[in-house]
Formats: structure tokens, sequence, C-alpha cells
């Protein structure tokens, strides 16, 4: 890496952090202000939620065609900068209208950071620093979001609407620190391949991607991931703990930071195991380990053992969970940065989270009503699910080029053969 690519780094990563801080303010209690504090409802509450989501849906197929041709960094800015807009106004928003507006401003700036800031470090890195690039950024948006939870927690209070209002101005705050850093970085030119599809707009760009048989099967794969651990966390797995396993619901909380404390702890020591296997294998292995989870979540609620190994067993899901994710950060999303052409990177990221959306829509929804109602069919259905990734990341695997599937030279992996000189040989032939 450059000396300029190095700086641009640490300036996206810093980014990353603060804004992961902000929205740790107000993601956790976004339910309780709307349906308690600003006295909603529940029903309204999820259609503030669904507008939360729906918003980047809409936004993110367009994104990536715009930041090819523009560059990452405007995209960014103009990302930042409509997140704040929504935080500040859904701090302040009494009627359902305006709070499902709000939301929806909200949720587009914060989907569309997503790309905008994977394609800046694709762009400032190199294929071997890549992995270690996205583990940090995977690693500090925990941190953040840990920490910011951490200390919303301290200042909220549901019968004061000012501490709310509080947590959403921090929370603009640091999308405006996002911002103001976002226009100090100075990213390396890349100049556009010409008549690349970037170029010629959002339909070529979806028809060239759809032509890419390895990236049509990372979607594919990406959204079973994404389905079968994110879009359970709070949803899915969260009623199957309460109803089947009798856990406590403070100890959700328990759960969620043993899943956080995991990956902090995990990222780095699992990223020199990781970075030196195919990624093909780990996205397989990753499968093993969340197949490991389901049984344990099985166990604690299906089990016949004491309340306190249920208890037990259901945070030890969370915590395998997160040493998936750990595994998971430094793989999949520089293998999509390495699959992409170079006009293409910004779509192919935008692509991606635009899976990744989907599958955090369609998870509560589908895991939700099965998780409170029919626990072994729940249990059994995500299990397979998990098993499921292990043979798509493998079948995913026999399409990738062996630099895609292991970016790490192989001088660098393996000892060289200490091979010897032709005259030498013959020396020691005649010997």
């Amino acid at each position: 890496m450059t000396k300029a690519m190095g700086s641009a780094m640490r300036r996206i990563q810093a980014g990353n952090a603060l804004s992961a801080f902000g929205l740790g303010f107000t993601v956790p209690y976004l339910y309780v202000y709307v349906a308690q504090v600003r006295d909603l409802g529940p029903t309204s509450a999820g259609i503030v939620l669904g507008a939360f989501a729906m918003a980047a849906l809409v936004a993110l197929p367009f994104v990536g065609a715009l930041i090819d041709r523009r560059g990452p960094v405007p995209v960014l800015i103009g990302a930042a900068l409509s997140a704040a807009v929504g935080a500040v106004a859904l701090g302040s928003a009494a009627s359902l209208v305006t709070t499902v507006a709000s939301a929806a401003v909200l949720g587009v700036g914060t989907a569309v950071m997503q790309p905008a800031l994977a394609t800046m470090i694709v762009r400032c890195s190199l294929p071997e620093t890549r992995t270690r690039a996205f583990a940090m950024q995977f690693f500090l948006a925990n941190l953040g979001l840990g920490i910011g939870g951490l200390i919303g927690g301290q200042i909220v209070d549901k019968n004061d609407p000012t501490t709310f209002t509080l947590l959403f101005g921090i929370e603009a705050v640091m999308f405006l620190v996002l911002a103001g850093i976002a226009m100090t970085v100075r990213m390396p030119h890349i100049p556009l391949v010409e008549g690349a599809a970037a170029g010629r707009g959002f339909f070529a760009g979806i028809r060239t991607m759809a032509r890419h048989k390895a990236m049509m099967q990372l979607c594919g794969l990406g959204f079973v991931i994404f389905f079968a651990c994110y879009g359970q966390f709070e949803s899915g797995l969260a009623a199957y703990g309460t109803e089947a396993a009798g856990i406590d619901p403070s100890t959700l909380g328990i759960a969620l930071a043993a899943n956080t404390a995991m990956i902090v702890v995990a990222q780095f020591l699992v990223l020199k195991f990781v970075e030196r296997r195919k990624r093909s294998r780990m996205i397989a292995l990753v499968g093993l380990i969340w197949t490991v989870a389901w049984i344990a979540a099985g166990y604690a609620g299906l089990g016949h053992g004491s309340q306190t190994m249920a208890t037990a067993a259901f945070i030890s899901t969370y915590a395998l969970f997160g040493l998936g994710e750990a595994m998971l950060s430094p793989t999949v999303a520089p293998l999509v940065a390495d699959l992409a052409p170079e006009s293409m990177v910004g779509t192919y990221n935008s692509a991606f989270a635009l899976v990744k959306q989907l599958a955090l829509a369609v998870g509560p929804a589908v895991g939700g009503p099965m998780g409170a109602s029919l626990h072994m069919p729940y249990i059994v259905t995500f299990i397979l699910f998990s098993l499921g990734i292990s043979v798509l990341a493998l079948r995913m695997g026999k399409r990738l080029t062996p630099a895609q599937d292991l970016p790490v030279p192989v001088a660098s992996i393996v000892v060289a053969k200490n091979v010897p000189a032709e005259g030498e040989s013959a020396v020691k032939t005649a010997a």
C-alpha cells in the first residue's frame, strides 16, 4: 500500500467506527421510541421499522451505478447528510406520517453508506491487504455499535422523550462527522474501463452481473447466510428463546453482548487462520459452526436440562454465531470486491448489500412466527439452512479462480522448496 492509500484507509475506518457508534445510540431503542415514547402503538412501530427497511430496498439497486460513475466519496457524503437529516427529524417527529418519512430518509442514508464505504476500502487496499481491511471494518463497526448501545442505555428514559431526542441528536452529529471525514479523503484515481457497464447505466450493469455465474452463486449464498443468522437475531431466535426455552427477556441482552464480545475477541485471533485458507472452505466451515449453534439452541428449548443449562446453551448459540461472523467478515466482502470488474466495484457492492437487506426483511417475517410457535420445525429448518451454507460454499468454490479463492500469495504461506541448481543436481547425480 502507498502512503496515500494508508492515510485514506485510516480515515475511512475512523469514519466507519464513528457512524456505527452513532447508530448504536438509537437502533436498540427504535421500537420502544415509536410504540411507547411517542405513544403510536406496536402496529405503528412495525410500520416505521418496515419503512426503514423498504426505503433501503428501493434505493440500493440504483446506488451502485452512481458510485461507479461519480465515485464513492460524494455518494458517501450525500448518504451521511441524508442520515443526519433523518435522525434529527425522527428525534422530533410526533405523528405517524412524519415518523415514517423520517425513518425512510434515515434508512436510505444508512443503507447507501454500506456499498460506498465498501468501495472506498476496495480502492484503498490491495488484494493481499483487503482481507485485513474488511476485518478491521467489521471489528470497529461492532465495537462502535456496542459502545454506543451501552452509553445510550444509560441515557435513555422512556418516560422522558427529551432523552430520545438527545440520542438521535448524537447520532446525527456522528453522521456529520463521517461526512466531514469523507471530504478529506483523497481516493486513488481509478480510470473507468472503456465501454464498461457502469458507464452505460444501471440496467447494463445488472445484465453484466447476471452473466457472472460466480457472483450469482455468491449472492444466493449471501442471502442464505444473512437469512439464517442476522435475520433471526432479534426476531425468530429471540421469540424461540423466550417461548420455547423460557429465557428471561433480560437474558436476550446478555446473549447479544456475548455475540458482540465473541466478535471483538475472536476477530483478529481467527484472521491469520482465515486469510491463509480458501475462502470457499472457510464459508463452508462457518456453516458447520452455525449448525452446532442451532443444535445448542435446540437443546435450550427442546432439551430436558435445568433452566441454567438452557440459558447457558442459548447464550452459547449467540456466541457461536459471533465466531462465524468473525470468520465471514474477512472472507465474503473481499470476495465480492475480487469478483467485480475494475469499473463495477460499486455495482457489485450495492447488489450484495441489496441481497443482505432482502434477507434481513424476509428473515424476521419467516422466523418470527416459526420461532414463537413451531419450535421443532424452526430448529430443524435452520439447521438445514446452515448445512446448506456449507454445500453452496463448496459449489461456489469450483467457479472461483485460485486468486479469488486464496488471494494471499502462495509464497507467503508455504516455505519455498530448496530446488538445486542444474549444475549442483548433475554433481549429486554423478556422485
